[in-house]
């Protein structure tokens, strides 16, 4: 049984919170994500949860007590965005580290500077080589539906990572939507009960945390962490077919839109991939072979997976809402990891990236419209005219 209710995006994540009912929350309040913390507090405070709700006064302060809770046992969450998340950034890798099994909901947005508080990949990005896993979710129905999966995945002894899952600030953290909101029952029954492996409340067995670690052990606990991280991508699957079986969903690493037989194909993660949708529809109507891919896990990177989708197209258009400052082309790093991805398994098609949307300006139709058919162009010639392009940017 589900009801459907008219909720944003932060909404329908502080609702997915509530009915996982963590132990401990802590956060800090930073737009576009204070929604999500306000309406979670409210349950707290109504007694609907019996969380241990820590008000903490700075970002880094959260995800520190993030840390120690989850090394004490408990199931914890969090959530924040932007520059929030950049104050984190320290504990943000011990978190990993200390493999945490912490979930956060991150409201993708801009950083700083100049200050701007819309929507854009700049601090997820920032974060892709922290070993956490990172989901990303194009509405508010996916982030609810990202939530529950990602408790299961951060808590999978295969794994014991923290877990980001990412929306996007403004257009879906407080866009309203229609989302179906499932029994609280089925979804306590779905997340089950935490056992932790390693709590450091357990006396009888007692653990080493925070160690001074030389090269003696440094390197191993590194590379168990890498172990961790290929593990989640059969644990992502695992979860994603018993919740697709439970709640009649489709979920899997990547969705892969009209691109059977398509010729050419787009990459957009989150909000835009939507918007994508209605254009690759139109183009059908005129007789055009596009598709898209859209990203749902981006770490661990999907790459053979990736690679094998888009094996069959002629050319690739990755559109990037952030910029690798100084990479290979000053390229997004989406664009980078697809490049690789193709390159590593032998796919050998043109690909180009298209930056845009930087700091919440706006994508419309008419220009993906232009980016698929640029794409269809390189389809024939065999060669992009721009390897990189700044979408709707005054020159």
């Amino acid at each position: 049984m589900s009801t459907f209710e008219a909720l944003t995006g932060d909404n329908a994540v502080a609702m997915a919170m509530r009915q996982i009912n963590p132990d401990v929350v802590a956060a800090y309040p930073i737009t576009p994500q204070t929604e999500t913390v306000e309406f979670f507090a409210e349950y707290v405070a109504d007694g609907l949860v019996d969380t241990e709700f820590v008000c903490v006064e700075s970002e880094h302060s959260a995800m520190s007590a993030c840390v120690g809770a989850a090394s004490a046992g408990a199931r914890v969450m969090t959530a924040t965005a932007a520059n929030g998340l950049a104050l984190m950034w320290e504990i943000v890798y011990i978190a990993a580290s200390n493999r945490c099994p912490i979930v956060m909901c991150l409201v993708n947005r801009a950083l700083s500077a100049p200050i701007n508080i819309h929507c854009d990949h700049s601090d997820v990005m920032g974060m892709r080589d922290a070993g956490w896993i990172i989901l990303f979710s194009e509405s508010g129905q996916e982030a609810y539906d990202n939530m529950i999966q990602a408790v299961r995945i951060a808590e999978h002894p295969d794994v014991l990572l923290p877990v980001a899952v990412c929306q996007d600030g403004f257009i879906t953290s407080h866009g309203m939507e229609r989302v179906e909101v499932f029994e609280d029952a089925d979804v306590k029954a779905f997340v089950g009960e935490y056992k932790p492996q390693w709590p450091l409340l357990d006396i009888e067995n007692p653990k080493t945390f925070g160690p001074l670690d030389f090269y003696d052990y440094y390197y191993e606990h590194k590379r168990q962490q890498v172990l961790a991280m290929e593990n989640a991508t059969r644990v992502i699957l695992d979860v994603a077919a018993e919740f697709n079986k439970q709640f009649n969903r489709s979920y899997g690493l990547f969705e892969a839109y009209k691109l059977d037989d398509a010729e050419a194909a787009v990459v957009v993660a989150n909000s835009t991939a939507g918007t994508a949708k209605v254009v690759v529809d139109q183009l059908r109507g005129e007789g055009l072979k596009v598709g898209l891919l859209k990203p749902r896990v981006f770490r661990p990177f999907p790459a053979r997976e990736m690679a094998e989708a888009l094996s069959g197209v002629k050319a690739v258009a990755v559109m990037d809402r952030s910029i690798s400052f100084g990479a290979m082309d000053n390229a997004g790093p989406l664009y980078l990891e697809i490049v690789a991805a193709l390159t590593r398994h032998g796919v050998q098609v043109p690909v180009s990236d298209y930056v845009f949307g930087l700091g919440g300006r706006d994508i419309v139709p008419r220009e993906i419209e232009g980016v698929y058919r640029d794409a269809l162009k390189a389809a024939e010639t065999g060669q992009v005219e721009n390897v990189v392009t700044y979408l709707s940017v005054r020159e």
